[in-house]
């Protein structure tokens, strides 16, 4: 086979694309893409990789079909000894069968195909009887070497882990003998299987069993007519009559399955036939992966829409509560209550009109405050605001992580998400973080401390420092923090918001310390410095949500490698 190590090469490279979890949310269909993700693993580690590394290997032929088909009975009858159990109870088959030549022991033993199954030998069905999970290996003389015989499970089995089982035994077969009932060969489950075998250009055979005598002519020509049909005309048929067995364990007559064995025997001993199956297979393989991984890609790229929809969510809702605190900022709300009154105390004490007056004053009622034990007014002041942005920054957050929580919700893969992380940590996301507080506190004290500099800074200024040291960089700082929670986004708001009159005096004694221009300047860059400390603590919120998301599901080149794997192996798997 030309090029066959750069085929298998590329095929490598392909299944190493598929070892991610590619499907951890429930987007869109989850579960088929998950179907369709173990489907390719499975075909690449158990038929494409495994033949191309061994041409000349057996070939692998799987008894597949229906509950009560008689796959085991056939494969009985065909290795002439009891090697695979049949029985009335549903299921039968718990773990399959593989019926081999002696010489051809070394090979199935071996994990290079279907290297997910444990092996056990044993000869005769109860011998080293395989668990679900294994791969019992029976030599027996009667097969011929070059081909094996594997009972599959039921394709429509009750437990679902046998009809996956079912299906990727086939995907792993150089040949399938599809097995069926003059009863149920129109049945759909069968002909989903035929379908997928037409798709892949699977070499195939049906066994038609149990067809009474009258209804052999009839029923062979209306399964080959459906078999035209589908697309899979000239597909082999062998009819095996209804006989009357003494039990589920006795074998059909050697005659009736003579035709059948013969096939096969002749297959086996035919070099040129047996490569014809393999290269049929093969290439179907081959071909079907130039639909298959485009169409993983595509949905691989879904899950990540999914997932980058969830982080989009997250930060949508910490987009909003910023808003919501610019909002408060500007609508007046930290004015009132507690700032309100300490701006009254403020006020009341004369200490804007004394300052005007005499810096002498200023410091006297400084120092007699200090020895009451009373804090300055001007400090109170700063803790009433301090602790009404605390709490605004605190709303906030508890409004946007219950709005990121409710929108996962609404979402499959919010939901299964949430449901993923557990109790304790979704319910802890519905509210803002148990150590906000303590971080606003230390953020709201370092935006004042902020002012505060902004404040000596601009007094500094050889025009304004006498004025500025006249009224004190506490109190001017106070007023410049005041200004940035006015309606108006200036300092003209903070009469609007807090005592009248005074605050056209307090308006004034600033554009006398600095000038109209200077007092707007340190204005926004107050408002803008708290709006960065917030935004970092909203960020930080957020993060709760969008860790849950690092790392999870296909990293951002899956589908792109995906597609380029699969160019590489089409331009290289020309059979």
């Amino acid at each position: 086979m030309a090029g066959s190590d750069r085929l298998r090469a590329a095929l490598e490279s392909l299944r190493r694309h598929l070892d991610q979890d590619l499907f951890p949310l429930e987007v869109g269909d989850a579960a088929a893409d998950r179907r369709v993700l173990a489907e390719l693993r499975g075909q690449l580690d158990d038929y494409l990789l495994p033949r191309l590394s061994a041409i000349d290997a057996p070939l692998l032929a799987v008894v597949g079909g229906s509950t009560g088909a008689g796959k085991s009975t056939l494969v009985n009858s065909l290795a002439g000894m009891l090697v695979t159990e049949p029985g009335v109870l549903r299921p039968t088959t718990l773990a399959p069968t593989l019926v081999c030549s002696p010489d051809d022991t070394a090979w199935f033993t071996s994990t290079t195909i279907l290297p997910g199954l444990a092996r056990v030998t044993g000869g005769a069905a109860g011998g080293g009887r395989g668990e679900p999970g294994t791969l019992r290996i029976a030599p027996v003389d009667a097969v011929p070497p070059g081909l094996a015989l594997l009972d599959a499970p039921d394709i429509d089995s009750v437990v679902t882990a046998n009809r996956e089982l079912a299906a990727q035994l086939l995907a792993a077969a150089d040949l399938w003998l599809f097995v069926t009932t003059a009863a149920r060969y129109a049945d759909e489950v069968p002909w989903s299987f035929l379908r997928l075998a037409r798709e892949r250009s699977t070499a195939l055979a049906v066994i038609l069993q149990r067809v009474p005598d009258e209804a052999r002519e009839p029923v062979a020509a209306d399964l080959t007519r459906l078999l035209r049909e589908n697309g899979l005309g000239g597909t082999p048929l062998f009819a095996v009559p209804e006989l009357e067995l003494p039990s589920e364990r006795a074998r059909l007559p050697g005659h009736v399955v003579q035709p059948i064995a013969t096939w096969l025997a002749d297959l086996s001993v035919d070099a040129k036939a047996r490569a014809e199956v393999v290269r049929r297979t093969l290439s179907g393989a081959l071909d079907s992966l130039g639909t298959r991984v485009p169409d993983l890609a595509d949905r691989v790229e879904r899950q990540r829409a999914g997932i980058a929809e969830l982080r989009d969510i997250a930060g949508r809702a910490y987009d909003v509560a910023m808003s919501a605190f610019d909002e408060g900022m500007r609508d007046g709300r930290l004015l009132r209550g507690e700032v309100l009154a300490r701006w009254q105390d403020f006020v009341g004490t004369g200490d804007l009109m004394r300052a005007l007056e005499s810096r002498i004053g200023w410091l006297r009622d400084r120092l007699a405050a200090a020895l009451r034990g009373r804090p300055a007014p001007d400090r109170e002041l700063r803790v009433a605001l301090e602790s009404g942005v605390e709490s605004l920054i605190r709303a906030t957050a508890d409004a946007a992580a219950e709005r990121a929580v409710e929108a996962w919700l609404a979402l499959p893969a919010g939901r299964d998400l949430l449901e993923k992380s557990g109790v304790a940590v979704s319910g802890r996301l519905g509210r803002a973080s148990a150590d906000l507080p303590a971080r606003a506190g230390v953020a709201v004290r370092a935006w004042q401390g902020h002012v505060l500099d902004l404040v000596r800074s601009e007094g500094a200024d050889r025009r304004t420092l006498a004025r500025a040291a006249s009224f004190g960089v506490n109190s001017l700082g106070v007023l410049i923090m005041l200004a940035v929670f006015s309606t108006t986004g200036g300092i003209t708001g903070i009469e609007l918001g807090i005592a009248g009159g005074t605050g056209v005096l307090s308006q004034k004694l600033l554009e006398a310390v600095f000038g109209d221009q200077a007092v707007r300047t340190l204005t926004q860059d107050a408002r803008e410095d708290l709006r960065r400390r917030v935004r970092a603590l909203l960020d930080e919120e957020r993060a709760r949500f969008t860790s849950l998301l690092e790392g999870l599901g296909p990293a951002p080149e899956t589908a792109a490698g995906l597609r380029e794997a699969d160019k590489a192996v089409r331009e290289r798997g020309v059979l």
